[in-house]
């Protein structure tokens, strides 16, 4: 087929697509139209047009449960409906089943009691906790911890750090008046030094990731912004749960090693009673241990420390046949975050002493010895036991295989 063959077709069509096109117009016009409908009067008009508004495009619209029965709340039993009665008088008004969930009503739940013991229930009971109102349970906590806990324990920490901070200023470290004589004494055997240092190390990381997680939105947040604060606090959360286990075993460890030195004696009431000497300048007899550092072993060490290794316990789920439910998780995150505050503001001062405010302090946890002129300004009474031969001066096997240190200087 040629070219002249193909166009002569397409021309043909075209021309009988035009005839069959005028032929429906022609057809269309002749058509008679329908009789007009008559107009309705404008009052009946006006009134159909709320009921057409009703059933317009949105379709199926929403029922006011009070305008379906109004008066149904004047029936005497109407507050005793469960939900499948108050559904019969107004669908769709479920405060029967949500006054049953406020009330702490259990539903079902295919979860397994052992795994989820409150997998049914959706609002905690009512409960009143020390500084909180009556309320559910939930609630109680928030209360104590952003009310009591957070403000309060946040301002007790300001308070030790400031009052440090102006004791240095005002005293400054701790000098030695004698001079150091080059003989050194073993105040810390290898053994000792590890599991202070592993107690120290665990304790320093719990402290900044628990203030961090408690405190950082106050003022870390703003500055960091929120996407860095989240990853921040999400990495010390797992270092948190990580270094606590280990706290908790150190701290065992920590108090059998140092426990036969720290036993109360007579002379501590003395050392009490003159504040240890740090305000009149002029040094308290003591054993090997003071009363201060007495204090802190029984109350912070072996008090505070079993407290807040058992409710960390609790919280990272570690203690096995305990039931952990919402109630016991609370209690157990405000007593331990009360337990933290007090013993890092007490460990605070502790630290202090054995660091910057006291010469020759961080030196003998860091090489075991002290000079014996530190060794008889700070513990007199422990140097003299040394002196009559009731204490050895070396105690570790390597102190005494080797003769102990080489007789120099100690730093301060």
């Amino acid at each position: 087929m040629n070219r002249f063959s193909v166009l002569k077709q397409i021309k043909s069509h075209v021309v009988m697509g035009a005839v069959i096109f005028g032929a429906a117009l022609s057809v269309s016009a002749q058509t008679p139209a329908s009789p007009a409908a008559p107009a309705k009067p404008a009052a009946e008009a006006k009134a159909a047009a709320p009921e057409a508004s009703k059933t317009g495009a949105m379709g199926v619209q929403s029922a006011n449960i009070f305008s379906i029965a109004p008066d149904a709340n004047t029936d005497p039993k109407y507050a005793d409906q469960n939900n499948g009665e108050r559904g019969k008088v107004q669908p769709g008004n479920n405060a029967p089943m949500w006054r049953q969930v406020g009330a702490g009503a259990n539903g079902y739940s295919s979860l397994p009691a052992s795994e989820a013991p409150e997998a049914g229930n959706l609002i905690q009971p009512f409960v009143q906790y020390p500084g909180s109102k009556l309320t559910t349970a939930g609630e109680a906590w928030r209360q104590v911890r952003n009310n009591w806990i957070i403000p309060y324990g946040g301002s007790l920490l300001l308070i030790v750090i400031l009052a440090i901070a102006l004791f240095y200023y005002g005293k400054g470290t701790m000098k030695l008046h004698g001079a150091e004589t080059g003989r050194k004494i073993e105040r810390f055997t290898p053994l000792e030094r590890a599991a202070h240092w592993t107690n120290a190390i665990t304790f320093v990381l719990l402290a900044i990731s628990g203030v961090v997680i408690a405190f950082g939105k106050y003022f870390i947040l703003p500055i960091v912004g929120s996407a860095l604060f989240g990853w921040l606090t999400y990495f010390l959360k797992n270092v948190h749960n990580f270094a606590g286990p280990l706290f908790a075993v150190s701290l065992i460890i920590v108090f059998f090693t140092f426990l036969k030195d720290n036993w109360p004696s007579k002379e501590d009431i003395t050392w009490l009673l003159k504040g240890g000497g740090m305000f009149s300048g002029q040094e308290v007899a003591s054993h090997r241990f003071n009363a201060g550092e007495k204090v802190v072993f029984w109350l912070g060490v072996l008090g505070l420390g079993v407290i807040v290794v058992a409710s960390g316990l609790v919280l990272d789920k570690l203690i096995p046949g305990l039931i952990y439910e919402r109630g016991t998780m609370q209690i157990a995150n405000m007593i331990h975050g009360v337990a933290t505050i007090l013993m890092m503001g007490m460990f605070l001062g502790h630290i202090y002493m054995g660091t910057i405010g006291m010469q020759g302090a961080y030196s003998a946890m860091r090489t075991g010895y002290v000079d014996e002129t530190w060794a008889k300004e700070h513990h007199e009474l422990w140097y003299n036991d040394i002196k009559a031969g009731k204490i050895p001066a070396q105690r570790s096997p390597e102190a005494v295989a080797h003769g102990g240190p080489a007789s120099t200087s100690a730093s301060a």
